[in-house]
């Protein structure tokens, strides 16, 4: 596996990582626990070394990972999220309920590390920004837990560009994570600029678009019940009917470097800059295999322009991405 440097930490983390929260949260049904177990350890024996997690994914998403890496805690990178401390209902829709604050923060950490079984986390993310709270102040909080060895490096979720600004300027964010894929272009206009001159890590959840760009999803796929995307609009079938062209080019591509469709978006997402870092999530075996695999597969600039021409010509349909 290839590793890329996180921010400008010294620690290493595979080229494409593994986002954990499928596996509880918003696809369906809670995964069977000792199956997600070998998964999570096999994907250390095949060089994955770098897995994202959430407690609003649930307690027992965190609990996962801590009872399938206590005997490999050395050898795995963990990435986890503070910020959300629940959700209400709203009008009929689920609101999070945001808490930044320096204290809730340090109580939040304690949780995480006991259900992660492990002295400190190596990632540990803002998952959404509170507007009640400033990111210098979340920042210094962020300094004085590197400082006590809790925390290695932190990171924000979806934040604004000038709250990535202020808050580096305390304590250096070492990784924005964002959602960005052939489909969800929207870092490309000032983030990845910024994480450049920063010297800071990307790391891209939905790589695939929810599964959309695997070219194995149609508009007369059923998804279970409790999965999210029976209510995103890129699922639906005019939608799916629209962006078919895309998947037709990423196919084609696929066929002449001997890969599937979901291996060349990852390569693709891989090149476009040396701090991306993907983090597919998958409940399976072959999938999981099939992602990592990606790493391997290096698109020509031929290639590379012929996917990135056709995406500029491409008018894809992102209203509800």
């Amino acid at each position: 596996m290839k590793m890329r440097r996180l921010g400008k930490t010294a620690i290493e983390i595979s080229a494409i990582g593994l986002g954990t929260m499928g596996m509880d949260h918003a696809y369906g049904p809670q995964a069977d626990r000792s199956e997600m177990i070998k998964l999570l350890r096999k994907a250390v024996e095949l060089g994955c070394n770098f897995f994202d997690t959430a407690v609003v994914y649930g307690e027992a998403n965190e609990e996962l990972l801590g009872e399938a890496f206590e005997p490999l805690r050395e050898q795995v990178v963990l990435a986890t999220k503070f910020g959300i401390i629940g959700q209400e209902i709203v009008d009929g829709e689920p609101q999070n309920i945001l808490n930044s604050q320096p204290k809730s923060i340090r109580e939040q950490l304690e949780g995480s590390l006991k259900r992660l079984r492990t002295d400190a986390i190596d990632l540990y993310y803002q998952h959404r920004v509170d507007p009640n709270v400033e990111p210098e102040i979340v920042a210094a909080t962020m300094k004085e837990l590197i400082a006590e060895g809790k925390i290695k490096a932190w990171g924000v979720s979806n934040a604004p560009i000038n709250y990535i600004k202020r808050a580096h300027a305390v304590c250096p964010v070492s990784a924005v994570e964002n959602q960005y894929s052939m489909v969800w272009r929207e870092p490309e206009k000032e983030l990845f600029d910024l994480c450049e001159a920063y010297g800071i890590s990307f790391v891209a959840y939905s790589p695939l678009g929810n599964g959309f760009l695997s070219g194995k999803i149609s508009k007369d796929t059923k998804f279970p019940e409790g999965d999210f995307r029976n209510f995103m609009g890129r699922f639906k079938p005019e939608v799916i009917d629209h962006n078919k062209a895309l998947l037709d080019i990423i196919a084609d591509v696929a066929a002449r470097k001997n890969a599937t469709s979901a291996q060349i978006v990852f390569a693709w997402e891989l090149a476009q800059k040396p701090f991306i870092i993907p983090i597919p999530g998958t409940t399976k075996l072959h999938r999981l295999k099939e992602n990592l695999g990606s790493a391997d597969i290096i698109l020509t600039q031929t290639e590379l322009n012929e996917l990135n021409e056709a995406l500029a010509k491409l008018e894809v349909d992102e209203t509800h991405f």
